[in-house]
């Protein structure tokens, strides 16, 4: 059976009027159902370079990234989206909701997106919502929203489409530690429930040792940490 995501001897190099510079030097990296993955790295080591090959948003100079078995990773453009949109959600340090958009409309976009009805869309978003303790707030607005109420409900959007991956760059970075900490907690929980691959970016040790293993990059290599 194949895995969510796999990435095998990835490169990617940036090429400028200066010269080569390597970030990535074979990578291999495997995300199975159910299990949360800590990417803990200084800033400049790759982590964000890694994050967007993993979700299809640049292409690798060398290797593979396959998305359920599938070598996706040089896929023409549209079929890439697709693939983003079906398979893989994506959490961000800052939300990025739609201000003109109450919490429930933010989560049911991508289902309607996707082709639901709105009528399965709102249930599915209203769903997501109350496991997030935000049936109450559904019809607020963003700027209604504390910073941890609207994180949430962004993790809320991000697994809308019962996506397979889910990759999230310093998801709570943003939040005080104590809203942190209950934020990434009702996180990890939910990923759990749904038998999502989760790759975390963080630069929280605490955060990281909740986390299933802790992987780092270094010289553009990966590493395991203990």
């Amino acid at each position: 059976m194949s895995e969510p995501l796999e990435l095998r001897r990835v490169v990617r190099i940036y090429r400028s009027a200066a010269g080569d510079l390597p970030v990535l030097r074979g990578v291999d990296l495997v995300l199975k159902p159910g299990e949360i993955t800590a990417l803990v790295a200084p800033s400049g080591s790759g982590k964000s370079t890694l994050l967007h090959l993993a979700g299809l948003l640049d292409k690798p100079d060398g290797g593979a990234v396959l998305i359920d078995g599938r070598d996706a990773g040089r896929l023409p453009d549209a079929a890439r989206t697709a693939i983003r949109r079906d398979r893989i959600g994506f959490v961000y340090q800052f939300h990025h909701l739609l201000a003109e958009f109450t919490a429930l409309e933010n989560v049911a976009m991508p289902l309607i997106i996707a082709g639901k009805s709105r009528a399965e869309a709102h249930a599915r978003a209203l769903s997501l919502l109350s496991g997030f303790g935000l049936s109450a707030r559904a019809a607020h607005y963003p700027g209604k929203l504390s910073g941890g109420e609207q994180q949430r409900v962004a993790i809320a959007r991000a697994l809308a489409n019962r996506p397979g991956v889910l990759l999230a760059d310093e998801p709570t970075g943003n939040l005080d530690v104590a809203t942190a900490d209950r934020v990434f907690g009702e996180l990890l929980q939910i990923v759990r429930d749904q038998g999502v691959a989760a790759l975390i970016a963080t630069h929280n040790p605490e955060l990281a040792a909740r986390m299933d293993r802790r992987l780092t990059l270094r010289d553009g290599g990966m590493s395991v940490l203990p």
